[in-house]
């Protein structure tokens, strides 16, 4: 590798360091004000001109690390001797702008020991600008090199640049929050640190009461989350795996209408799911109106509880799992299943011993998926459990109610965390080190083996009920919005359309005057911008988790999944805590709802990226590598196209969880971001239902239109197999 990329990436930094403000400013790049005080003006002024003009010393051994990655790229020297200088320097400047970083804040010092060991500090910080930024991204760019020239990595710049921002961006968007709120669980309200204290909040009866296995009262919060979480994971896993079966391996007449309604559950913005089965089971519910008049059977509140919020967690997480999976069903090899029934196998006995085991991986990645959901789940219980008190809800009463204890919220999201470690390493121990891979550089592998009658007949009586049931439930749900007042008024309306996206024509144009344009809007932007970044950030860890080995990988793998243990209204409350100050102070800004989007979704791309990267075998990688191509044209002309399946699991998840998202972005949404979710639930709590249930079937149109966007635009997956006649020859 020639010097030409670290001399590139040393002279960008120094010249944001130049040319670019240090420090955040409040009316953005774009409004160019800073041109004309990029040296004098405190505010606008570039690294440099803070050093010298305005007496911040502190960032001089930042920049003079920058200089002398400048300097090593510039001295002719051997290729490992130039990694190691590389690798010193910017590491050690990383390390500079971190601490600095950290140690200077609104009021100088940040802590009153630096106080006591250094003295009063005249000067200040604020949050970081686009030129720290730039400075920043330069270092974290030089020691990716660094480590690639001293043959770390198979000396490949690419893949070291890969691991090395995937891993920083988990460590400052994911890690660092979660660090800064669960550090609340070791400190009491006049932030003291007592340890002890941890285990005096989570001792608590009401978290392991075991009282309902003696009679008598209810069990603690701790054993109803795993109860329900084990419940949904299985039930989520076997009904996403019939619906992939049907999709990929049966004759089944409706399998466009099917896959639809599979994934109508994952565009509904969560509480919606949990009113549609109140409406219809609930004491004023059809179903118990029906019974009264019919059987005069007085109504119950059977919905409330475990099996309601088990039904509707089925109901939410049922179509991440066919995500997960359908693309690990479409890539079982049709030749080791001809194989098998070449040596006279049946094909119950090809699918329980050849097809199915080769879509482990897919099928621990939904389970564990499933599980992780569930725990962490708060939309659900918040609706439907009644007494049946879980984790989230938990943690959220502790945040928001009268206790305003952080230190309980946070010990029980430390919880949460170690039961999702524990689902992570059951789930590795399932699929163990095994050989997956069914996709090869040959060009026809063969057709799809029918499914066995039992196991097709067991799918459908699976899968097509249930569709049937979310048709019905959409049904009820959409009428909602068509009437007046559910439950008294049925008279037909479309005022509640109206009230929500009214256009008014006049002299000046088109006016967006309906109350839900503005969230709308703004939900539409931020979700496009997050859904790419998304989907691309998990793939790239999906490959190196797969593809690459590397010291700390198991590590870098739970921590791609750490925001996804953890509830969104922790989540939320970290982000809030960790980038309310600075160095980084995005709070109350679109960038940190994005990022909010973006880490806290990327773990289902990650998952489905490695289950389909497992069954592509190391051998086209390999015949990319004999043809001289690098692992860039490797990821973009061979691993990618076989990926289709999860870069559209990803994108669609990515962008309908951005729309749906509601725990997560309840404390970071503001008065000029305000989201579609956040805009349902005041309309939920004033009791207008008829708006919200409309403004809920209109993103339920809008994401489905994205989704057949999506799929239109990626493509499908093509291995060079033959196109098999209608499978089974029936439904």
């Amino acid at each position: 590798m020639s010097s030409r990329a670290p001399l590139l990436w040393s002279v960008a930094g120094l010249l944001a360091a130049v040319a670019l403000p240090w420090y955040a400013l409040q009316e953005g790049l774009d409004s160019g004000a800073w041109l004309t005080g990029l040296w004098s003006s405190e505010d606008y002024a570039s690294g440099l001109a803070q050093i010298i003009q305005h007496g911040r010393w502190w960032l001089a051994p930042v920049l003079a690390a920058l200089a002398a990655c400048l300097a090593i790229c510039l001295v002719p020297t051997s290729r490992e001797r130039c990694g190691a200088w590389l690798m010193i320097a910017s590491a050690a400047g990383l390390a500079l702008f971190v601490a600095q970083g950290l140690a200077i804040g609104l009021r100088g010092w940040s802590a009153d020991w630096l106080v006591a060991a250094f003295g009063e500090l005249a000067g200040r910080q604020i949050g970081t600008g686009a030129g720290a930024a730039l400075v920043m991204i330069a270092l974290l760019a030089l020691l990716s090199i660094g480590l690639a020239l001293r043959g770390a990595f198979g000396g490949d710049a690419f893949v070291a640049g890969a691991i090395t921002t995937v891993a920083a961006s988990i460590l400052l968007f994911t890690a660092w929050p979660i660090l800064r709120i669960l550090v609340q669980a070791f400190q009491d309200g006049d932030g003291v640190f007592r340890p002890a204290l941890l285990l005096e909040r989570l001792a608590a009866e009401k978290i392991w009461s075991v009282r309902c296995l003696v009679g008598g009262g209810r069990c603690g919060v701790a054993w109803n989350t795993l109860i329900l979480a084990v419940c949904c994971a299985a039930g989520t896993t076997a009904l996403g795996l019939a619906f992939a079966l049907i999709a990929t391996r049966t004759g089944f007449h409706f399998k466009r209408t099917l896959r639809v309604l599979t994934v109508l559950p994952i565009v509904t913005p969560p509480f919606v799911i949990g009113l549609a089965l109140i409406l219809v089971f609930g004491r004023a519910g059809l179903v118990n109106q029906f019974l009264d008049w019919s059987m005069g059977v007085a109504s119950t509140r059977w919905i409330y509880g475990f099996q309601g919020v088990l039904l509707a967690q089925l109901f939410a997480f049922t179509p991440v799992a066919f995500l997960v999976l359908i693309g690990v069903v479409e890539g079982v090899s049709p030749t080791l299943e001809e194989a098998s029934q070449t040596l006279r196998a049946d094909r119950w006995a090809t699918f329980t011993t050849v097809s199915l085991p080769l879509m482990r991986p897919g099928l621990a990645n939904a389970f564990l998926v499933g599980f992780i959901e569930s725990i962490a789940d708060f939309g659900n219980p918040i609706v439907l459990g009644g007494d049946y008190g879980v984790l989230s809800t938990e943690i959220y009463f502790a945040v928001v109610g009268a206790q305003l204890d952080y230190g309980r919220a946070a010990a029980l999201g430390l919880l949460l965390l170690a039961f999702a470690l524990g689902a992570f390493f059951v789930q590795r121990r399932v699929v163990g080190q095994g050989s997956y891979a069914t996709i090869s550089g040959k060009g026809d592998s063969g057709l799809p083996t029918p499914l066995p009658d039992a196991a097709r007949r067991a799918a459908l009586w699976v899968a097509v009920p249930w569709a049937v049931f979310t048709f019905l439930l959409y049904g009820f749900a959409f009428v909602g919005g068509l009437v007046k007042v559910w439950g008294r008024d049925y008279t037909p309306t479309l005022d509640h359309y109206t009230k929500a996206f009214a256009i008014e024509r006049t002299a000046d144009g088109l006016i967006w005057s309906g109350a839900a344009w503005n969230s709308f809007w703004t939900t539409v932007k931020l979700a496009a911008i997050a859904a790419p970044l998304t989907a691309a950030l998990g793939l790239i860890a999906a490959w190196i988790l797969v593809r690459q080995r590397f010291v700390g990988r198991a590590t870098l793998e739970f921590a791609t999944m750490l925001s996804f243990a953890v509830p969104g209204t922790v989540i939320g409350v970290a982000y809030v805590f960790a980038f309310n100050v600075p160095p980084i102070e995005i709070t109350g800004t679109a960038m940190i709802i994005v990022l909010c989007f973006v880490f806290r979704n990327m773990p289902v791309g990650v998952r489905a990226g490695m289950a389909a990267m497992s069954q592509i075998d190391r051998s086209l990688d390999e015949a990319s590598a004999t043809l001289r191509g690098r692992a860039p044209q490797t990821l973009v002309y061979v691993v990618l196209p076989l990926l289709r399946p999860a870069i559209v699991g990803a994108l669609v998840y990515g962008f309908v969880r951005a729309v749906t998202t509601v725990s997560a972005v309840v404390f970071l949404v503001t008065a000029e971001y305000e989201l579609a979710t956040t805009y349902i639930i005041l309309r939920v709590i004033n009791g207008d239902y008829g708006i919200a249930i409309a403004y809920s079937c209109a993103l339920i149109v809008l994401m489905l239109a994205v989704i057949l966007l999506i799929q239109f635009v990626v493509g499908e997956r093509r291995l060079g197999r033959r196109i098999a006649p209608p499978l089974g020859g029936r439904a």
